[in-house]
Formats: C-alpha cells, sequence, structure tokens
C-alpha cells in the first residue's frame, strides 16, 4: 500500500490510478488507523487530509472517464462497511497535501514505478 506522490497522480497508469483509488478507499474505511510502514504518516493528520488527496484521485478517474461512485466525494463517507463519521472538521487543503510528499519522495515513487517497468 502506498500513495503515490501527488504530482504522479495525473501520469499514472490506468492500473497504478485505480488501484491508488482502491488503496484510499480502504483507508478512509476500517483501514484507518491500522498501521502500514509505507502510510503510516497519513495518521498522523486528520482524515480531512486523506479525503482531500482522494479527491485529486478521483478528479483523475473522471478526466479519464472513470466514474467513481459519487459517494466517496461526501468527506463523511467511509465506505459501505464503516459507519460514516459524523463530523469531520475541514482543514485547509496544503501543498502538498502531506507534507511528506517531498522531492525525497517523489524519487522515491518514481524509483518504484520504474521497477514495476513504467517510466514516467
Amino acid at each position: 500500500m502506498r500513495l503515490w506522490h501527488e504530482q504522479l497522480i495525473s501520469k499514472l497508469p490506468r492500473q497504478q490510478l485505480l488501484g491508488q483509488h482502491r488503496e484510499i478507499a480502504a483507508l478512509r474505511g476500517n483501514g484507518w488507523g491500522k498501521k502500514h510502514a509505507t502510510v503510516n504518516y497519513v495518521f498522523n493528520y486528520s482524515p480531512y487530509k486523506l479525503y482531500q488527496f482522494h479527491l485529486l484521485v478521483m478528479h483523475e478517474m473522471q478526466r479519464r472517464g472513470y466514474r467513481p461512485n459519487k459517494k466517496w466525494f461526501d468527506p463523511l463517507y467511509r465506505g459501505i462497511h464503516c459507519d460514516p463519521y459524523m463530523i469531520l472538521k475541514k482543514c485547509s487543503i496544503t501543498n502538498p497535501i502531506y507534507p511528506e510528499h517531498n522531492d525525497s519522495y517523489l524519487k522515491e515513487c518514481l524509483s518504484n514505478l520504474a521497477s514495476k517497468g513504467i517510466v514516467l
């Protein structure tokens, strides 16, 4: 499980983009707070930041003609197997959304993709 650097979202191949959507959906749902080495940093922030990141992914999906379930556009929604948030305080969007998505992380993501034969 990995959140790709946000600068890569618009360049990701189909498989990685759709996989990113599934992984974020899992994190927004019952996966929230469950430790995973490559995404632990998201738990240091409000779940609203993950929603903001998810919007980037879903807008790119729509741009490519995919139709993510409209329910995911609601920041309170957490999937069919998880109760929604009753309240979730909005937070300002930052650039990058996660400060961990720095130049070093971008290089790490590009290297990971290259190891899969994907050169962006």
